[in-house]
Formats: structure tokens, C-alpha cells, sequence
């Protein structure tokens, strides 16, 4: 058996790994992280504003807080996930080719 890959199974394997790379960049994107916990804690706290009581609210001097904070976490959410699809992440540029620098 043989170590020696060809040249397509090598180039084949740089491009299945830079997929990888790419896709693990999307992944971890900082927005769909805080975006997304936006998105859970709003709708978390907009079910804790519709269930206020009338006590709650007139404590925050009629103002049912909970309810406006959570709409204000839910749009601000939605907007960073809005922005990771308009601009998703780009790959990093490929590394130039090492044989063909010294040729």
C-alpha cells in the first residue's frame, strides 16, 4: 500500500476542508449567538408582560414594561438574524500556493 495521494485527491481534500471551515465559520457566527438569545429572551419576557397582573403594572406607573422590553429584545433579535442573512460570513481567501511562489 501506498501513502502517496494524487494530485486530485489532494486537491479534493482542500476543498472538502475548506467547506468545513467555512461552514464551521457560519456556525459560530457572533450574531446568530446573540441574535438568537435575543429572540428567546423576548418572547420569554413578552409572556411575562401578557400575564402581568395589574399590580405589576402599576408599580412601573401603568406602564406594562415587561411587555414593551420584550417586544424592544424580540426586534432587536430578529434584526441581527436579518443581518447574518443579508451579509453572511465570507470564507477566508485561500492561501496562496506555496510551489507556485517559489517557481
Amino acid at each position: 500500500m501506498s501513502d502517496h495521494y494524487s494530485e486530485a485527491d489532494l486537491q479534493k481534500e482542500i476543498t472538502e476542508l475548506e467547506t468545513k471551515s467555512a461552514t464551521a465559520a457560519r456556525l459560530f457566527d457572533i450574531r446568530r449567538i446573540i441574535g438568537g438569545l435575543f429572540v428567546v429572551y423576548g418572547v420569554i419576557v413578552m409572556i411575562a408582560g401578557f400575564t402581568a397582573s395589574d399590580a405589576d403594572i402599576e408599580k412601573a406607573e401603568g406602564v406594562n414594561i415587561n411587555l414593551w422590553t420584550g417586544l424592544g429584545m424580540l426586534i432587536l433579535g430578529l434584526l441581527f438574524l436579518l443581518w447574518l442573512w443579508l451579509r453572511p460570513t465570507v470564507p477566508p481567501p485561500a492561501a496562496p500556493d506555496e510551489d507556485a511562489s517559489s517557481s
